[in-house]
């Protein structure tokens, strides 16, 4: 079942090849330690500790107060959505870097129902990311939440719907969807297309406006390496910034907030998509992330990514031909994002295993063994040697310890 199947030393010659390979020195992975989670929680860039030392010992120690001033503290969420805005085709004043990607998503969809007040319904993909489904029931006396299988979601768009409201790729298989033609189906029906890109941003090409979208959130810890928890990106098409109003209004978007004003006046510009006193610890450690994304040439690191889901794929259905994997994610890796997931039905304890014998993934409920590869850090070899150990650990029956069965409170 191996002979066709790539050595251990083609992928050491494709490493060797790779025009990608010196930017896994700007990441502080873990001796001994296969990452390929990094599509749940990217790998800290080694200038984050420089930076946080910094920003404690420095600008917070020593300027106080005074930093958010002299240290730019006050503009750091433009100024991150500035870094950001080339990574998903927006322009430099359509980004901007605050909150979580489900508290931005709350902002967006009340923002949509107010502006489109004489309709009811907003379209949602069911099965998607579980919290987007709850930020929205969450607005349910307000607008009909509707959720439909993958396969319907263009034809269920009317002249009710408010917003088409969808994930770009899927958090548990991967597959992406096609972001310009629903754009495009959701205007035809004069309705809003708003974008999760949280498992899209830093590991494909995203274009916004390219693809006319209105809205779009995503996080920062993924593939953008900000770090456990830290603030997300909110795109706002500038020709809806001054039609929209979002419901969190708090001293942040105020057109004046140092005027200390009884009454809230927003400014007409993405400021006013702020709320509260930005976290600046976390916010400028995904400073850290972005400026290594922003000297990457995401040609090159889609075309990695692809290359890298392949060898799984090809090595797990060659080497574990006959221990019950099933590819859930799109074969083609077009289709794809930077993962790939198999479902099994001992996928908790395999991948508890996995990660005792040094190749973190993560799971998926009910069934999946999830691997994200982050090509910046990613390498073939990694994969080789990834499936090498599950091989083993298939062949060997390691997961059937009773160990591997006992559920974390994180999976």
């Amino acid at each position: 079942m191996t002979d066709n199947l790539p050595s251990r030393d083609w992928c050491l010659a494709q490493d060797a090849a790779d025009p990608l390979a010196a930017t896994r020195g700007l990441f502080a992975l873990p001796d001994g330690i296969i990452y390929l989670d990094g599509n749940s929680l990217g790998a800290p860039p080694v200038a984050a500790a420089a930076r946080a030392a910094e920003l404690i010992g420095t600008q917070w120690g020593q300027g106080l107060v005074s930093s958010w001033n002299s240290a730019g503290w006050v503009d750091l969420p433009v100024r991150l959505g500035q870094m950001a805005a080339p990574l998903i085709g927006a322009d430099a004043d359509e980004v901007i870097v605050c909150d979580s990607a489900s508290i931005n998503l709350f902002k967006l969809l009340s923002t949509a129902i107010a502006m489109r007040p004489e309709r009811g319904t907003i379209i949602m993909e069911a099965g998607d990311f579980p919290t987007n489904g709850y930020i929205a029931q969450g607005l349910s006396d307000r607008a009909t939440i509707r959720f439909v299988a993958r396969d319907q979601v263009a034809d269920a768009v009317d002249t009710d719907t408010i917003a088409l409201c969808l994930t770009h790729a899927h958090f548990k298989t991967g597959q992406v969807h096609d972001m310009a033609s629903l754009t495009m189906r959701a205007h035809a029906a004069g309705a809003l297309a708003i974008w999760d890109i949280s498992h899209s941003v830093g590991a494909l090409p995203v274009d916004l406006n390219c693809a006319a979208a209105d809205f779009a959130t995503g996080c920062t810890y993924k593939f953008l390496n900000g770090g456990p928890g830290a603030p997300a990106m909110l795109f706002a098409a500038k020709r809806h910034l001054n039609a929209a109003r979002q419901p969190l209004q708090g001293w942040w978007g105020h057109a004046d907030p140092f005027a200390f004003e009884a009454d809230y006046v927003p400014r007409g510009d993405i400021h006013q998509f702020l709320t509260g006193t930005p976290p600046i610890l976390s916010m400028a450690l995904v400073e850290t992330g972005l400026a290594i994304h922003r000297q990457a040439d995401m040609a090159l690191l889609r075309v990695k990514s692809q290359a890298l889901g392949d060898l799984m794929i090809r090595l797990i259905e060659g080497r574990c031909a006959d221990h019950g994997f099933v590819l859930v994610s799109p074969r083609d890796a077009s289709q794809r994002s930077s993962q790939v997931s198999f479902a099994h039905p001992q996928g908790y304890p395999i991948m508890q295993a996995l990660i005792a014998a040094g190749v973190i993934g993560d799971f998926r409920a009910p069934d999946l063994l999830r691997f994200g590869f982050a090509p910046l850090y990613v390498r073939f070899v990694d994969i080789w040697d990834a499936v090498d150990r599950l091989a083993m650990i298939m062949d060997s029956r390691t997961w059937a310890e009773p160990r591997f069965a006992e559920r974390q409170a994180v999976t």
